[in-house]
């Protein structure tokens, strides 16, 4: 049919153009801020770009469902400027008929949002969170890059170290500089090794001098020579308890899983395909243009309904995590009462309602008692 293919056919366009700006500038932002977390030592800098392509991924639920809804407003927004939209509407299709070519085109996106809110978004989260557990686990001294100065992962201690072995394990030429018990250390050595003793990795120095000086001035200097010295390297050799968050755990965990934070990330992850729906709906609606608006208008309200409804979300998710509101009471309350909204606007705009009843009072109020009589002789 003429009027389901045109219109998803300029859907389509505008909905690739709109995905691919938007993923173009969530991945510049993520890059600075992944470049940000490894400058301060959080992320590994060879795994830069494996931790921006990560979150980025997390992030495609948000990304679908702004490029549906703007794509959707920004195509019946230019049929309205362009009055196809009254050509629409006077071959006998009503605003109630775009319900179904809009959903027909959008299943596809909605199914693909529903993947990846309930799969791709933990998986995604464990990934990134995985990479910076393991490197955080990993010593100082393999923290460190030869010839550089670094901090260790409490930002109490600077390495430098001028030459390492392949390893990672040994290293010559070792400089530390720490902050312990009110005094300031300074350690040199000739080499240093890491061993394992214990659950806990120590730096064995050989051939070195410790400078201790109190934080105090008025104090002395504390000046010892040593052959070999110990000190711990930072990271554990047995992993952590298991302490992943909710946003990294599987669905099906979750499921499995009663608590107060494991509904609200379901309400979370759910919520994101019944808000995708919601827009869908909401987009037909606030889609009509007012030419004394302005053109874009209609599009700065839609990406204020946008903002508020993802933000409403999140705030959601973070009562539900606390005990405020139950899982079920929110969802109804949030996205049935915005789906009601959005229906009864729908019908109201559908059967235009407002304008009839403002044309039969202007018609009926505007009608003079008599005509007035004009002499033609006078």
């Amino acid at each position: 049919m003429l009027f389901h293919s045109s219109l998803r056919k300029e859907l389509s366009r505008s909905f690739g153009a709109t995905l691919v700006v938007l993923v173009t500038i969530v991945m510049t932002m993520m890059l600075i801020r992944t470049l940000g977390l490894a400058s301060k030592g959080s992320v590994n800098p060879s795994e830069v770009f494996l931790v921006m392509t990560y979150t980025v991924l997390g992030y495609m639920p948000t990304i679908l469902s702004l490029s549906l809804f703007i794509a959707i407003v920004g195509t019946l927004s230019r049929m309205y400027r362009d009055s196809e939209m009254v050509i629409w509407f006077s071959s006998g299709r009503g605003l109630a008929d775009f319900v179904e070519p809009l959903f027909r085109f959008a299943w596809p996106v909605l199914a693909l949002i529903a993947v990846m809110a309930l799969v791709g978004w933990p998986w995604a989260n464990s990934q990134t969170i995985g990479m910076r557990a393991q490197y955080e686990r990993r010593s100082d001294i393999e923290r460190v890059t030869p010839g550089e100065f670094r901090e260790s992962s409490g930002r109490m201690r600077v390495f430098f170290i001028d030459k390492d072995t392949p390893d990672g394990a040994t290293a010559t030429n070792v400089f530390i500089w720490a902050v312990e018990r009110g005094l300031q250390i300074t350690t040199s050595a000739r080499s240093g090794r890491i061993e394992n003793i214990g659950e806990n990795r120590y730096l064995m120095l050989s051939n070195g001098q410790r400078l201790e000086r109190p934080m105090l001035p008025t104090a002395g200097l504390k000046i010892s020579e040593f052959e070999t010295y110990g000190t711990r390297a930072g990271g554990n050799a047995a992993l952590a308890g298991d302490t992943t968050p909710a946003r990294a755990k599987p669905t099906l965990q979750l499921l499995r899983e009663p608590g107060d934070a494991s509904r609200g990330e379901l309400a979370w992850r759910i919520g994101m395909l019944l808000a995708g729906i919601n827009f869908v709906l909401l987009a037909l609606t606030v889609s009509s243009v007012n030419p004394r608006v302005g053109r874009s208008g209609n599009l700065l309200f839609a990406l204020f309904a946008f903002v508020v409804y993802y933000n409403m979300l999140n705030l959601g998710q973070s009562w539900i995590s606390s005990g405020r509101f139950g899982m079920g009471s929110f969802m109804l309350l949030l996205h049935g009462g915005v789906l009601l909204i959005g229906v009864a606007w729908l019908i109201l705009r559908n059967n235009n309602w407002g304008r009839r009843r403002k044309t039969e009072h202007v018609i009926i109020g505007g009608l003079p008692s008599q005509p007035a009589k004009i002499d033609p002789t006078s």
